[in-house]
């Protein structure tokens, strides 16, 4: 047995034959289960490519050659080969392992990403480096089925194909699934070639059988025998050879490809078909990405090891509650989502209304093109798109639905620190992201009324698009309980009269922020900014004239944001700006985290805010 935490790098792979690194393999996924049990993380994806993991480092010599992980949510088998599982009990936690590929970790992390379908392009850069280099070193970007969906892989793929002096050895992982299963055209391509493996066999007898001066000529010939067998596959269209698809839990098959591939003298596909969450029995059976990605939880029952109370949902739960509703007052309504089915908690709704929701898989910019059509037709549609996620369409928010003045309703979900994800989650930038777009509107509730208030507005009397922010966290609601049909005016309010100093902000920090201050005895009005975009200029006006402190609040980046637009109104106005105090988040990539430590780490905790209200009275 390897004890896994004395482990260093890779090397000693080589020396392992197949009895071994099967022992590994069950070894690391009992390794993986028993710690992301106590830390939370993303499991399945991890467990479903423990072998191919192994196989990679075994063929290959990393650093030397270059592993791209697509996202690097898959990559803790990577770290455990790489010297990195001692450090596996402080997993996302702050100042921890990070739950991806982190280069300040390792040299054998090549690159960083946390959004998809982004490790072909990249493949793409550094092997046409080498002509600088001049180094014979592989280039083998790992990329999920469910990451081909984003177009940019496609562009990729367009590109590396036309150029056969350069070998990138793409490994295809195929399990069917993304995050929860794939969807689309291309989902039921690799069904049909998955259903054709016996293509290989067909290929090996017809190489054997093949006379010798025809194999120079093995290509055609091979793309004649897979047309007729069962056709050739789009990767042989775009130019790469093909191997597989191989299992990818048995090593003698994917050592032999994996070697055959880099011996190839052009670029290739290895198409490895993995059984996502394999090894535990939960998350084998999962089909709607319950277990991606897990909080902590009870090996032997699979239950969280943290009950949730009685009405208290997760805001992507409240803002579904009331698609749902208002799907059931208004026909001529539709949901178009980018892969976050259960992530933006649409399961139910999907159930219910299965012909008005569509899941365009992992391509934000299709969602929301698509969903400027459904408006452009006079159909209310609701477009929900992780804050982190909708930087990935800027473009097509821009000029496809604000520029035109369409009625698209955005839910932009995990707003905010999102904690243990990190940088590449941390939901900071949609507010400068999207403030400055004309037309637009933005709003952030505090509460779910708040949320359904909004959204009345948003559906019924907006015009033009919305963007609705809400957390990663919960909050409290009795779904027992009817929605309410006001519709909210784009104005702030004030939750609490003060007279020695003003606090400005949104969100979830409003309430119990107004308990300490009233605990606290402190003179201060609270102002509930709920609208971003536009400014509720009539009350700014009267506050910015007032002569006491203003601390300005955003769970956000400061640069671009909500404080911002006030500072610029001050300026434009000829009002006073020296009595701000901003409070927000730096010019940095926030790591990961609780979200507690998180806010405390930059001040921005209930604890701190008080602090800092006190230090400027």
């Amino acid at each position: 047995m390897v004890d896994l935490k004395s482990i260093k790098d890779p090397a000693f792979l080589k020396t392992l034959d197949r009895k071994e690194l099967e022992a590994l393999s069950e070894q690391i996924r009992a390794f993986l289960i028993n710690y992301i049990s106590e830390t939370g993380g993303h499991l399945s994806s991890n467990l479903g490519i423990v072998e191919l993991t192994i196989a990679l480092h075994k063929v290959f010599d990393s650093p030397k050659d270059k592993l791209i992980f697509d996202v690097g949510h898959q990559s803790y088998v990577h770290k455990i080969l790489t010297g990195r599982a001692k450090d596996f009990h402080t997993l996302r936690k702050f100042n921890g392992l990070s739950g991806y590929i982190k280069r300040s970790e390792s040299v054998h992390d090549i690159y960083e990403a946390g959004h998809s379908s982004t490790s072909l392009a990249a493949a793409a850069g550094i092997e046409f480096s080498k002509k600088y280099l001049g180094n014979s070193h592989k280039v083998i970007p790992i990329i999920g089925d469910g990451a081909l969906t984003g177009g940019m892989a496609f562009e990729a793929l367009n590109f590396l194909g036309n150029y056969p002096n350069h070998q990138p050895i793409i490994i295809l992982n195929d399990n069917e699934m993304s995050i929860s299963q794939n969807i689309g055209y291309l989902a039921r391509i690799f069904n049909q070639i998955r259903s054709k493996a016996v293509y290989r066999k067909v290929k090996a007898k017809s190489l054997k059988l093949m006379p010798n001066f025809l194999r120079k000529f093995s290509s055609k010939v091979e793309r004649g025998v897979k047309g007729f067998v069962s056709n050739n596959t789009l990767f042989d269209d775009f130019g790469f050879s093909y191997y597989g698809p191989i299992n990818g839990h048995n090593f003698k098959e994917l050592i032999k490809y994996l070697n055959m591939a880099k011996k190839a003298n052009k670029p290739c596909v290895v198409h490895v078909l993995t059984e996502k969450g394999k090894g535990y029995k939960f998350s084998e059976t999962d089909v709607v990405g319950q277990w991606h990605g897990t909080g902590p939880f009870t090996i032997e029952s699979g239950e969280p090891l943290t009950t949730p109370s009685q009405h208290i949902y997760s805001w992507s739960k409240i803002i579904s509650h009331y698609l749902i509703h208002y799907k059931k007052q208004n026909p001529h309504f539709n949901v178009v989502v980018p892969a976050m089915l259960a992530g933006s908690a649409l399961l139910e709704f999907q159930e219910i209304y299965p012909d008005s929701i569509e899941d365009v898989g992992i391509a934000e910019q299709m969602a929301v093109t698509m969903s400027s059509g459904y408006a452009i037709s006079g159909i209310d549609v609701f477009t929900p798109i992780y804050s982190t996620f909708i930087q990935r369409a800027y473009d097509q928010v821009n000029h496809d639905v604000c520029r035109q003045n369409l009625k698209v309703v955005f839910g932009i979900d995990r707003a905010g620190i999102v904690g243990a994800d990190g940088e590449t989650h941390q939901g900071i930038y949609d507010i400068p992201l999207l403030r400055h777009l004309p037309n637009m509107t933005i709003g952030h509730p505090r509460n779910a009324t708040e949320a359904y208030k909004m959204l009345n507005y948003a559906f019924k009397q907006n015009k033009g698009p919305f963007a609705i922010r809400y957390e990663r966290g919960k909050t409290n609601y009795d779904f027992s309980q009817p929605i309410t049909s006001d519709i909210i005016e784009p104005k702030w309010e004030i939750l609490k009269t003060g007279s020695s100093a003003t606090f400005i902000g949104f969100g979830s920090i409003l309430e119990p922020l107004k308990r300490e201050i009233t605990n606290a005895g402190l003179d201060v009005c609270i102002i509930d900014a709920k609208f971003i975009k536009p400014l509720d200029e009539t009350l700014l006006k009267t506050v910015l004239s007032e002569t006491k402190p203003i601390i300005i609040y955003e769970e956000s980046s400061l640069l671009g944001g909500f404080g911002s637009s006030i500072l610029e109104y001050a300026t434009m106005h000829n009002l006073s700006s020296s009595q701000i105090t901003l409070l927000g988040l730096p010019d940095e990539f926030i790591q990961h985290g609780s979200k507690e430590e998180l806010l405390k780490h930059h001040n921005l905790d209930v604890k701190s805010v008080i602090k800092t209200i006190e230090d400027v009275l």
